[in-house]
């Protein structure tokens, strides 16, 4: 079976895309674009998964935005559901609460 993660990839590429209005509060925050996001999630780096969360299957990610910046993104699959991958949220990681490279928690 393919990780959470190549299931949301597939979504994406494929345009089955929906943004969670908490995800677009969270771009607006940080100044992230959609269209950014969206096109970085094939290099993207997973970095956790979580199969068993309450409100389906979803996986934390490190992508880059055009200056190579980082951003971490949540995308999810509703439970119940295969279709379509939601961003979660989005933001640009805290360099104090995470190593150097933004891989893992300190």
């Amino acid at each position: 079976m393919n990780s959470i993660f190549e299931q949301l990839k597939r979504l994406v590429s494929i345009g089955r895309v929906q943004i969670s209005v908490h995800g677009y509060d969270e771009l607006a925050a940080d100044n992230l674009s959609v269209r950014n996001v969206l096109s970085g999630v094939e290099k993207a780096e997973l970095l956790e998964e979580y199969p068993a969360f309450a409100k389906g299957p979803c996986a934390l990610v490190l992508q880059r935005d055009q200056e190579d910046r980082p951003i971490h993104v949540v995308w999810g699959i509703a439970k119940g559901t295969t279709s379509p991958a939601v961003l979660v949220t989005a933001y640009r990681p805290d360099s104090e609460r995470w190593t150097e490279d933004f891989r893992s928690r300190k």
